[in-house]
């Protein structure tokens, strides 16, 4: 029995995903004397990589199609090993956010977060616009809320593909987006 809901029963050229990380347990500060946030597991349901790595994500692909998945710096790892267990090969780093603030982090500062391209077979065509750019800085709004102009850039880049968006927010993205999650009462 999956721990998911059912995917579409159709074929997408382009997969975006902010995949619920587990973080057992770790919390999330503000700095000495402020606020604890929390954690991830605060504000929705995470999961493990074992987890993740059985939805069935090939069986909405198309042969030719890119995957672009927001992974945390400290989940690059187990991003790059997601993606591959969906059928998909490392392309690049395709967007970093620069979230316009700083968390303390273990090593240095955390201020940004990336987004990766992944493809499985050829780029898929047609393709729009090449000159797309890849740092964004938009400002950290809601815990886990990605800025929009991130899948607008993917729109210009692709403007008439079918998407989705894996584990989405409420709020669905545009007219050519399909949206999937436990956050969404159903796809599209």
């Amino acid at each position: 029995m999956s721990i998911f809901s059912p995917l579409p029963d159709r074929k997408y050229s382009v997969i975006y995903a902010d995949p619920p990380w587990n973080y057992k347990g770790q919390k999330q500060h503000n700095g000495c004397d402020n606020e604890d946030t929390g954690g991830a597991e605060n504000h929705y349901k995470t999961l493990s990589l074992n987890d993740l790595k059985t939805l069935d994500v090939p069986s909405i692909c198309e042969d030719d199609a890119l995957l672009f998945m927001w992974i945390t710096s400290p989940h690059l790892d187990q991003g790059i090993t997601l993606g591959q267990s969906w059928g998909f090969k490392w392309a690049t780093v395709a967007f970093v956010w620069d979230k316009m603030r700083v968390n303390p982090g273990f090593y240095t500062m955390s201020q940004c977060e990336l987004c990766v391209v992944m493809k499985r077979g050829r780029i898929p065509t047609p393709r729009g616009s090449r000159n797309i750019r890849q740092l964004v800085v938009s400002p950290r709004t809601e815990h886990s809320q990605k800025p929009d102009e991130v899948p607008d850039r993917i729109d210009l880049m692709f403007p008439s593909l079918k998407k989705i968006e894996l584990f989405a927010r409420p709020k669905v993205l545009s007219w050519n987006w399909d949206s999937w999650g436990d956050e969404v009462a159903s796809c599209r």
